[in-house]
């Protein structure tokens, strides 16, 4: 159920480009949105996880995650984030590059999630994953279209982004090393550089001037409070 949810989440969501477009109040509330409860979900879920483990080096895992991010960036152009680029016709970037980048970062953070890693943060993942999918999915679709690819490869592009977190757990899932718990709270210590980079910067990127009023304030504090809701419920 958990990997067919992080599937069928992104097919659905990108295909919401052809009802509301690249709407730009509507992509900055989900983007806002998601960035709050993605980082709600990382400090008080995964975070308190990870460091109970008392393994050395974590904070370094969680470094190398964040630099991770960044080279990813680097071919995605932010897509992670929801973060639209419009170049012109002489800036063109790739659509598979595009693809690739983001179906590495997707990959990464499927990996834990079928593996014998604690059930209570393996759900807090998944609805992480799957909120801040949403406006990756759209931003997806309508870059694709943007750089000029059919409807139908546009969805079957979207479709590989969709099987990746999924492809990345049945990976995790047939690690039987005997230090396999010690491996998956590495990658979830990479994980969380991952959702750090990518969190923070949808909270600075979908305000103006990175300056908040009182609607994103309002966004905010509810992604924030849902994700302690989700949190606290997963604990009991």
């Amino acid at each position: 159920m958990l990997v067919f949810l992080l599937f069928i989440t992104v097919l659905i969501s990108g295909s919401f480009i052809f009802l509301i477009g690249n709407k730009r109040p509507t992509m900055k509330f989900l983007l806002t949105f998601s960035g709050s409860f993605l980082i709600g979900i990382v400090f008080m879920g995964i975070v308190p996880e990870v460091y109970d483990k008392h393994l050395p080096y974590v904070g370094v895992f969680v470094m190398l995650g964040f630099i991770i991010q960044l080279i990813l960036e680097l071919i995605s152009e932010g897509a992670e984030h929801g973060h639209t680029h419009v170049h012109s016709d002489g800036e063109k970037v790739s659509p598979f590059l595009l693809l690739f980048g983001v179906c590495i970062h997707s990959f990464l953070e499927g990996f834990p999630i079928l593996s014998e890693f604690g059930a209570d943060i393996k759900n807090q993942l998944v609805l992480g994953i799957v909120v801040h999918n949403i406006p990756i999915s759209i931003t997806l679709m309508g870059l694709f279209l943007h750089y000029g690819l059919s409807k139908v490869k546009s969805f079957i592009y979207l479709t590989i982004f969709a099987i990746m977190s999924p492809i990345g757990s049945i990976c995790g899932k047939f690690i039987t090393n005997v230090d396999q718990d010690k491996i998956f709270t590495y990658v979830m210590a990479i994980v969380i550089g991952i959702f750090l980079h990518i969190s923070t910067s949808i909270l600075f990127e979908s305000s103006e001037n990175h300056k908040y009023n009182i609607k994103k304030f309002i966004t905010i504090l509810c992604g924030l409070i849902l994700s302690f809701g989700i949190t606290q419920i997963f604990k009991v």
